[in-house]
């Protein structure tokens, strides 16, 4: 271990999990859900104490906000941005940050430039570009692709020697998202394994307080996957296929095209959007429906039901928690004054059960009128970029699984991934009757919700 990676450890990292631990130990909620397993498994008790202290909660980390208006408005307004501020953390972080400056070829999801912590006017730019190329219309046009991806998958799921258990995570939720996203980005789908392995180490990057053993994990596959990517636009750049990758490598809004870090912040944005989050999304709607079988009955009878079942499971799971902000001028929100400066983390799988909103939030039900209105995909000027990619996927992927496996059955204890931002399995087993179809029914309607 080199003392710099130890020493950008010690700043990012380590000094936030010594003031975690403290603020858990002096009765914080928010240091709750970082701290404690049991609070992180099941946040929802602990969002429903802090959503009962008002709109907004200071604790000993920072604001804390988990009422949908609340979450709504700070996701919203042009007084928040996002990215941090050296200059607020610890005096130490600070001094050790100074000394031991990142690769400058190596661009995680919360480096700048990417998406996720860059602020108008580069935000703007970034986003226009990719939506030119990454439209509702093209989104779209990979329907086709996500049929025929899924239907190979489901065959090779069919064909497995029967009776014994497997993992739905290894064996679909996360080989779909990774194939289809691959096709997106141009990439050989030969290295779909490395991608899928380059994913997971990396996930745990959006967190915060990670042991030294995650950070150095993370670094690496970081470090790989950028390296991988630099060649990738090179070889684009001098044969062009059809992916949205290859047009943003040429792409020339007018003031210049984007550069090497520009690309590999935005690509390495949408491998997190349309990759991470669906598998989350994928994972946790199957154990829901498996968990909740007359909702799966409710889907059977009344197919046109699917679009707004993945809502609500985008509601009730939220595969993305929590977000933060920095207020960058003196604001109020609910009522409530927010000091210029102040960080606010925004509770969004809170926001999802509010009561206010939701009613009976902790119930499951696809016929929900108000589904919709979850904040999974944030809302405001980071919107996700892949929205319209993880829906067309959760319907296709959900419908298809339970279509061709009618008696999918949890078959095992579940495993939940060790991520705090990121929600969802990373191991799911299950058994189904590969030799028996599922029933085929009509669809009609379905009762009005």
């Amino acid at each position: 271990m080199s003392l710099k990676t130890r020493a950008r450890w010690v700043s990012l990292h380590g000094v936030a999990r010594v003031v975690i631990g403290r603020a858990y130990r002096r009765g914080d909620l928010h240091a709750r859900i970082l701290a404690d397993p049991s609070a992180r498994a099941n946040p929802y008790p602990t969002y429903d104490e802090i959503r009962a202290r008002g709109p907004l909660v200071k604790g000993r980390l920072m604001i804390q906000a988990v009422s949908h208006p609340a979450v709504t408005t700070i996701l919203r307004s042009d007084a928040f941005a996002v990215g941090f501020d050296p200059e607020t953390m610890p005096w130490i972080s600070r001094k050790l940050l100074q000394r031991v400056a990142a690769d400058e070829r190596i661009v995680g999801p919360i480096d700048p430039p990417s998406l996720l912590v860059t602020n108008p006017p580069d935000h703007t730019r970034y986003r226009r570009l990719v939506s030119r190329v990454f439209t509702a219309k093209a989104v779209e046009a990979l329907r086709g692709r996500v049929e025929e991806r899924t239907t190979e998958l489901l065959d090779a799921m069919q064909e497995r020697p029967g009776g014994e258990p497997i993992d739905l995570v290894a064996s679909y939720a996360s080989l779909l998202p990774v194939t289809v996203i691959a096709e997106i980005l141009g990439v050989p789908l030969d290295m779909r394994k490395t991608f899928l392995h380059w994913g997971t180490l990396a996930a745990p990057v959006l967190d915060v307080g990670l042991t030294y053993q995650q950070f150095l994990e993370s670094e690496t596959a970081l470090e790989q996957m950028s390296d991988w990517m630099y060649s990738h636009f090179d070889r684009l750049r001098r044969e062009p296929g059809d992916d949205i990758v290859s047009k943003l490598v040429h792409l020339d809004d007018g003031s210049g095209k984007l550069d090497d870090r520009e690309l590999l912040a935005i690509t390495g944005l949408l491998l997190a959007a349309g990759f991470e989050t669906t598998v989350n999304l994928l994972g946790s709607g199957a154990v829901l429906l498996m968990r909740n079988p007359e909702q799966r009955e409710l889907l059977a009878a009344d197919t046109s039901l699917w679009p707004n079942a993945v809502d609500e499971m985008l509601r009730f799971e939220a595969p993305v928690q929590a977000t933060s902000r920095r207020a960058i001028r003196d604001t109020e929100v609910c009522g409530v004054t927010v000091r210029e400066g102040s960080f606010v983390t925004a509770m969004i799988g809170g926001a999802n059960r509010d009561p206010d909103v939701f009613e009976d939030p902790n119930r499951f039900d696809v016929r929900r009128a108000n589904a919709r209105e979850h904040l999974a995909f944030s809302s405001g000027a980071h919107y996700c970029l892949g929205a319209s990619l993880a829906r067309l996927e959760g319907e296709i992927g959900l419908r298809r699984l339970f279509e061709r496996f009618g008696d999918l059955t949890l078959a095992g204890d579940l495993h939940q991934r060790p991520t705090r931002t990121l929600r969802g399995y990373d191991r799911i087993p299950v058994t189904f009757d590969a030799r028996r179809p599922a029933p085929t029914r009509v669809a009609g309607p379905g009762p009005t919700p």
